[in-house]
Formats: structure tokens, sequence, C-alpha cells
């Protein structure tokens, strides 16, 4: 999805917030980690899933897989994808779905530490997407609720 950038310090900032290493999950859920962590501390409380970095994801190509001695750094987002989707190439609406489920999950991120949240934020309809197990908006209304 290449929106994102790396650095080797951990005292990097943000629109004046530290950087992290963000994982969303296939869920929706945002966990972020703001000292450099390995991607095997993720993946083993994930068994059914393999991490794979925003910044490598190409359309028509499998999502690669971060290897677990890899550090997540900072500033960048990570998928949590299924292991059953490890050699599927990601298609237009995998990569759109990826993209709206990150979206939703940033947008509540100064609050997600606080509050439980799943998902889109309250008040939005929401679908499955069937191939990912992903929450998109519902077609039609825009996510809002009518």
């Amino acid at each position: 999805m290449g929106i994102c950038t790396s650095s080797p310090t951990t005292t990097r900032r943000v629109g004046g917030r530290q950087a992290s290493a963000k994982v969303i999950h296939v869920d929706g859920r945002l966990q972020e980690f703001p000292v450099p962590v390995k991607a095997g501390h993720v993946v083993s409380q994930n068994p059914s899933c393999f991490l794979s970095c925003s910044e490598s994801m190409f359309l028509n190509s499998s999502a690669p897989r971060v290897a677990d001695s890899e550090e997540l750094q900072l500033g960048q987002i990570y998928f949590l994808v299924p292991l059953a989707h490890a050699d599927n190439p990601l298609s237009l609406p995998d990569i759109c779905s990826l993209a709206v489920k990150a979206s939703a999950a940033l947008a509540v991120a100064p609050i997600a530490s606080s509050l439980p949240r799943k998902g889109l934020r309250p008040g939005c309809r929401s679908n499955i997407h069937p191939d990912w197990d992903q929450t998109i908006p519902a077609r039609g209304n825009r996510g809002v609720k009518s």
C-alpha cells in the first residue's frame, strides 16, 4: 500500500505522537508497539495468521510474510493475514478491504486503548468481507446508519 515510512530509531514522532509499529488484526483491532518487537512475538499470539507489511503488498501477488526473527519497524503498518490466504494473490477488492480496515482502525487509534472497540466506529453499519473475514463499509449507505 506504500504510504508508510520506517526509521531505525525508537524515538521517531509522527504528527506529534511517538511512532509505533501498528498491527491490524483480522477482526479490525489495532495493536500498537511503541518499541520494536519481533514478528514472531505477534504471530505466536495469533497462530492461524502470518504478518505482512503494508509496504510489501502488491496487486496480483501473494502477501509476503515478515520473518519471525524480523523486528517490526516503527511507523509501519502490518496486517495479520489468515494462513489460508498465504498463497492467494491479492485482488483489488482484497487491497481495498485492507485499506478500509486500516483506515477504520487508525481513525479510533487515539481512544483505542481506553475503550473496547472492534471494527468500525460506533454508529457505522458494516458487512464482513467473505474472503478475509474483515469489516468493510456496507454498500449503498457508505457506512452511515439510516
